[in-house]
């Protein structure tokens, strides 16, 4: 069956030879119209603008903002895929990539010779409003905004007799086979509970039983293996997942991506974490743009030296503007929050915080809530560095290991702990906002995305 198309086109190629190529492709495409992308080397009329519909045969959009123009083709003839034509001078990767992201917003697939891309079209299961935080890579803090969003959303639920409120469905690499449900609101995770799962072979530091144990809402656990460059997982169950949140009848969902892949089930509104100390480009530029685009607001985490000067962080929040204006854009920086108090205690705390941090998290540690810091290590998904960390002689005068609950958090630091008969405290990295944003930011977006998914639900 042939497929709805626009091609893109340029004059780069001689008119004779476009219309050719648009001869042999038709029999997979119903060309509706056309987007000249410019270059004019092999085009011999002053006036093409009003001679391109007779020299190739279609409608033609014209617009020097070539993604302005394609918004407004897709809009007026409504294709299911786009064909590009085109090539280099004219176009190069950098504009094919915001295409790309473009065309993809907005559920159109994109196809060239040698590569095609897909639009993700995911289907809306949620039977409440829906929300969904997302990231561009593993280890940018989305974890810790979800979990900062899920309890100021369970602050302000209790509305609907009987529901739990927030319930967070977080998909992982080493995720459950089937969806599992975690009790955080109801049921005490203590790090006896957690290490005696990972004894029975469980993946006891998976991010829905860190949401767990810190949001204090009820958890669906979920697995995903792999991850598109426009951020669909190969396989997940995360679909099955929000049919296991359905029947706890929550007042809100908030699905929680993987690394840089999306949950692959529709929701009502999206936040995107990135991480300040990743390149420019990565956030406006490839697929990021894609990102963005579908996007409701950024939480810009890492924003701080050595990870990101102040110029690297307006540079990003320009870009991001640049792609999608007045979309919100939070920049942030994490700390260690313990879950126990661990004033007066000398403290060994296990963290997957970049390594030029340690010296930082470990004043803050002490400055903050009080305590003797003996050993910081920042190895806590490099197993063989942590082993050797566990082994340093600071281990003997700590009376306390303060963790993150990620990679080897259980199955080694809280195991180390239970052998030595030391307390363990688990730690939350808790988002503070940074200029340009003012305290409270964070917690007044959460909000706002809560309300607008809620609209957007009921439309």
């Amino acid at each position: 069956m042939k497929r709805a198309a626009v091609a893109l086109i340029d004059g780069e190629h001689y008119p004779p030879v476009v219309v050719e190529a648009l001869r042999e492709t038709s029999e997979r495409f119903e060309y509706r119209a056309a987007l000249f992308l410019g270059g004019t080397e092999k085009i011999r009329t002053a006036d093409l603008a009003g001679e391109a519909e007779r020299i190739y045969g279609l409608p033609v959009v014209f617009d020097q903002d070539w993604c302005r123009g394609l918004a407004a083709a897709i809009e007026k003839y409504h294709p299911e895929v786009i064909v590009d034509l085109s090539d280099e001078p004219v176009v190069g990767y950098e504009q094919r990539f915001r295409l790309i992201s473009h065309a993809l917003a907005r559920n159109v697939g994109y196809e060239g010779s040698d590569f095609h891309f897909s639009p993700s079209n995911p289907v809306r299961l949620s039977n409440c409003p829906s929300l969904s935080i997302v990231g561009t890579a593993k280890r940018v803090g989305k974890t810790a905004v979800s979990g900062f969003v899920a309890r100021v959303l369970q602050e302000g639920a209790g509305g609907v007799a009987g529901s739990p409120g927030v319930v967070i469905v977080a998909m992982g690499r080493g995720g459950p086979e089937r969806p599992e449900v975690i009790d955080g609101l109801g049921t005490e995770l203590g790090s006896e509970r957690l290490l005696t799962w990972s004894r029975e072979g469980r993946h006891a530091a998976s991010d829905h039983f860190e949401d767990a144990v810190f949001s204090r809402v009820i958890t669906v656990g979920c697995r995903r293996c792999g991850g598109g460059m426009a951020g669909a997982p190969f396989v997940s169950n995360v679909a099955e997942g929000a049919l296991v949140a359905n029947d706890l009848h929550p007042e809100m969902v908030i699905f929680e991506g993987s690394g840089a892949s999306l949950p692959p089930v529709g929701t009502d509104c999206r936040l995107l974490v990135a991480g300040a100390h990743q390149p420019v480009e990565y956030l406006t530029g490839y697929l990021g743009t894609y990102r963005v685009l579908v996007s409701d607001s950024v939480v810009l985490a890492m924003a701080e030296e050595p990870l990101a000067t102040a110029a690297k962080v307006r540079a990003l929040i320009e870009g991001v503007a640049a792609v999608k204006p007045g979309i919100p854009v939070i920049p942030v920086v994490l700390r260690p929050k313990p879950a126990q108090p661990i004033e007066g205690k000398r403290v060994a705390f296990f963290s997957t915080a970049p390594d030029v941090q340690k010296g930082l998290l470990g004043r803050y540690l002490a400055e903050r809530w009080g305590c003797r810091v003996e050993l910081v290590s920042t190895n806590l998904a490099d197993r063989g560095a942590l082993l050797r960390d566990l082994q340093r002689p600071e281990m003997d005068r700590v009376d306390v290991m303060a963790t993150e609950i990620k990679a080897a958090a259980i199955d080694v630091v809280a195991a180390e702990a239970a052998r030595r008969g030391v307390e363990l405290v688990f730690v939350d990295n808790e988002p503070l906002e940074v200029p340009p944003a003012e305290r409270g930011e964070l917690r007044e977006e959460a909000c706002r995305l809560s309300r607008l998914a809620r609209q957007r639900f009921k439309a």
